[in-house]
């Protein structure tokens, strides 16, 4: 029971902070809803002084502000038309600027500077601010996004996220002139406007995207335009990202960082042993051994929360044994997710269901409440291996006889490495399914997933937007993020059928196909997300997402 008042008091916290303002020295808006300027005192200064023998002006060089970041995990592509991954979303969002950007958790203007929206919901007309230019000097107009919205939903681009179009109900969009964009949907949609700083739906130059194929112009210094704060000057695949500041970003006078170098250290003790060094200022990898002592001795460590699941997907196309739902359900049962988390000491919450703690449905009711009906009670191990080893038994695989060997595969990360043997053991000892684990780098892991060529294999989500639809749309058949190629055809119908329902109801038929979605397991889902975050004192301004991705716009040392 105490444990059980832990873990709640525990959600309830991170829950709180996942609504608190993202980092220090946040802005507020101003009267356009603009994200106003950093205007702290730190800002450098030139010291002009006249000299003894004549009245020359003499302007003392200032030292250059370098950030030290570690990225963690290797980049797949930098291209914001195919990014999927959670670290190459840092980097666009630091290189790249959409229609609106977020900042204190609303969306606020940017390359637009005004929008309106027609009486029945459906056409948006954004107006392009006057002066917007990519890094080599030309105009950001209207045609730039019409090129990327109808690059990315053409399935010859195979972008990872032209799914996401259809969660807006994305109709079509067209360039009117260089300053108007329309976008027309086909149902409304109330959060489109906060999605459309989201990777996929950025601007990009066609002339820059045709320089080279593959999304390889984006990590190419010499034809990647950007139109953000920063500019990528130096990619080392494996290594690092050195980005500099964009003199030609808008609000390029409230960019204090001069320079942002980004290693790729994806291992936890070589990343907080250089953290604690001083080799970075900001360090997000965390060996789960040492998060206990760091949260009572260190200062500069903190938790937060991250609306994101951490999930398995069982492959039942590759193992003939999977397709049975009393299988599937059975090792969903034995998994100890309350064990897991306080082995990875990490502040992660046991979870049962996909949507995460805090997002809420038109009555202002939590989705996360819902899941206690989804089966499976976390407190309960003893009553749920009893009814794990029932079923196993009723599908004709008592103590697991005659059930072959399962093959889990993972990036090689620590913290996924513990989870896969926890998982292991459990397997082996309350069912009697032998399970062998591989590991590989995550950019191997990520094109394995892509292939659909695994048995069993580590899933993992962060929200896009606040809504249910973010954490539970994409398992939809056909989405290139359903990793297994799972079908279910009362779940299409629900999240098709949602698009255009309004309200309460619209909340109840997400909550119904989240249901199908746990019950019929083909993804399990172990726990939800917190952001384990290492920020030296000195480094201010970090701003963070609601959805978990920072920015250093506004950021800056003060040493």
């Amino acid at each position: 029971m105490l444990k059980k008042m832990f873990t709640l008091m525990l959600v309830f916290a991170l829950v709180f902070s996942l609504f608190v303002g993202c980092g220090e020295n946040n802005t507020a808006n101003n009267s356009n809803n603009d994200a106003v300027n950093n205007t702290d005192s730190n800002n450098t200064t030139t010291d002009n002084t006249t000299t003894d023998d004549d009245s020359t002006d003499v302007t003392e060089p200032t030292e250059e502000m370098v950030f030290n970041w570690n990225l963690g995990a290797t980049i797949e592509t930098l291209d914001p038309g195919l990014s999927a991954a959670v670290n190459s979303g840092h980097i666009i969002n630091n290189t790249f600027e959409g229609l609106m950007r977020e900042v204190d958790g609303k969306p606020v203007y940017a390359m637009a500077d005004s929008h309106e929206v027609s009486e029945d919901g459906l056409v948006y007309t954004f107006h392009i601010r006057d002066g917007m230019k990519w890094s080599d000097g030309k105009a950001v107009t209207a045609f730039d996004f019409e090129y990327a919205w109808n690059r990315n939903t053409d399935p010859a681009t195979a972008s990872d996220y032209a799914w996401i179009f259809g969660e807006f109900n994305y109709d079509s969009c067209k360039a009117i002139d260089e300053s108007t964009f329309e976008v027309v949907l086909s149902a409304p949609a109330d959060y489109f406007v906060g999605l459309t700083g989201f990777s996929t739906l950025l601007p990009l130059r066609q002339d820059a995207v045709e320089a080279k194929a593959d999304g390889a112009w984006a990590a190419d210094p010499t034809t990647v335009i950007c139109n953000g704060p920063y500019i990528l000057t130096e990619y080392v695949p494996g290594d690092r990202i050195v980005l500099e500041k964009n003199p030609m970003y808008w609000k390029t006078e409230e960019v204090k960082i001069d320079k942002i170098v980004a290693k790729m250290i994806n291992e936890g003790t070589a990343a907080l042993a250089e953290y604690e060094s001083g080799g970075f200022d900001f360090n997000t990898t965390i060996p789960p051994a040492e998060v206990p002592r760091l949260l009572v001795e260190d200062p500069t460590f903190r938790i937060e929360a991250r609306p994101g699941t951490y999930y398995i997907n069982l492959n039942a196309n590759q193992v003939p044994e999977l397709q049975d739902i009393r299988v599937r359900q059975a090792m969903s049962l034995v998994i100890d997710r309350i064990a897991i988390t306080d082995m990875l000491n990490s502040g992660n919450i046991p979870a049962i269901n996909f949507i995460p703690p805090g997002i809420k449905d038109a009555n202002g009711e939590d989705f996360s409440d819902k899941a206690l009906a989804y089966g499976v009670d976390i407190y309960d191990m003893d009553g749920n291996i009893a009814k794990a080893k029932q079923l196993m038994t009723d599908a004709g695989f008592p103590n697991g006889e005659g059930f072959p060997t399962l093959e889990y595969v993972t990036n090689s990360t620590e913290g996924h490495l513990l989870v896969a043997q926890q998982m292991q053991d459990a397997f082996q000892t309350q069912l009697g399914i032998n399970m062998e684990v591989s590991s590989m780098e995550f950019g191997v892991f990520q094109e394995l997933r892509k292939t659909h060529e695994f048995q069993l294999a580590r899933g993992g989500w962060i929200g896009d937007y606040v809504d249910p639809l973010t954490f539970i749309g994409l398992y939809i058949t056909g989405s290139p993020l359903n990793s297994p190629e799972w079908s279910n055809l009362d779940f299409d119908a629900l999240i098709k059928g949602s698009a255009s329902a309004m309200g309460q109801e619209r909340y109840e038929m997400l909550a119904e196909a989240e249901k199908i979605l746990v019950e019929d397991a083909w993804f399990i889902p172990i726990y939800n997300y917190v952001d384990q975050i290492h920020q030296q004192d000195y480094l201010k301004g970090v701003e963070r997402t609601v959805l978990g991705k920072f920015y250093f716009g506004r950021a800056y040392l003060d040493k």
